[in-house]
């Protein structure tokens, strides 16, 4: 019985330490809403499913170590609907980011990203034009546009040079006009009208080189955050999925270990039993 409690107790212990990279991956895409794509509805699930985790094994934890078997049911019980809520996330996570990706462009490095290109629910809630307000405000007041220039060796950045970056969604989206519209670069954020400048994009009409404009109107723009969206939810959900399979294979080793202890204190009455009637205490005289 001790071996199982001490089993359980370690089983425990190391969920705690799970939940860690979970709590951790919510409190990194806060991070990141503060200063990339603004999006800040989706950190508190796995928030919650980290705390969640990390209470629920310690509750498990002391059940093992004072031999408390309802805190090791109830951490049995828990868990169970926490793994649950934890796979349904990353289902939901991997299927509102399925579509939708940068467009590779003839002699650039970067890419260019199109609203057309994703759909589904992610792609509604970010075009709503109530949440749009918030998060354009948002990205203009990161200073993520602000924050693009280079220089080389005091030099400043040259076209060619530009044209080799690699940009991320937001600063591709939102920084600069697609390149279709045939702007010309005049630095990161300043482009003037080329030759070929109107064309069926209407982002092409919305670009402006007020740096409290640029192109935070544009569909680019949306794109972009949906690019930036995709990128983050799908860093956290792969060490989601890693963290999951450990979860279950503890979880599978837990419950082992629980209905052992309780098999073991339903025999040991009967064997008391069983040692008084063989050994009795007095005899008769």
């Amino acid at each position: 019985m001790r071996t199982s409690n001490n089993l359980i107790g370690l089983v425990n212990f190391i969920t705690f330490l799970l939940s860690i990279p979970i709590l951790g991956g919510g409190i990194w895409l806060s991070n990141r809403a503060n200063s990339t794509d603004c999006m800040r509805f989706l950190q508190w699930p796995l928030i919650v499913i980290g705390i969640s985790i990390m209470v629920v094994s310690l509750a498990g934890f002391a059940g093992a170590c004072y031999g408390n078997k309802f805190l090791m049911w109830l951490y049995l019980f828990v868990m169970f609907f926490v793994i649950a809520a934890l796979i349904g996330f990353i289902i939901f996570a991997y299927a509102v980011t399925d579509k939708g990706s940068g467009r590779f462009v003839m002699n650039r490095r970067y890419l260019d990203y199109y609203l057309g290109d994703y759909s589904g629910w992610l792609k509604d809630r970010v075009t709503d034009d109530g949440y749009w307000g918030q998060i354009r405000s948002c990205v203009r007041d990161s200073g993520v546009c602000r924050k693009m220039g280079r220089r080389l060796h005091g030099v400043p950045e040259t076209p060619l040079m530009f044209n080799f970056r690699r940009l991320s969604p937001v600063e591709s989206g939102c920084c600069k006009p697609p390149t279709e519209c045939g702007y010309t670069y005049v630095n990161e954020t300043m482009w003037i009208p080329g030759g070929d400048m109107i064309g069926p994009n209407p982002d092409c009409m919305l670009w402006n080189n007020d740096q409290r404009l640029l192109c935070y109107q544009c569909s680019s723009c949306k794109a972009g955050v949906l690019g930036i969206l995709k990128q983050s939810w799908r860093k956290v959900s792969v060490i989601n999925i890693a963290v999951l399979i450990i979860l279950v294979i503890f979880y599978v080793i837990a419950y082992a270990a629980y209905r052992n202890v309780k098999r073991m204190d339903n025999d040991e009455p009967a064997g008391e039993a069983r040692m008084t009637k063989s050994h009795p205490s007095h005899f008769e005289i």
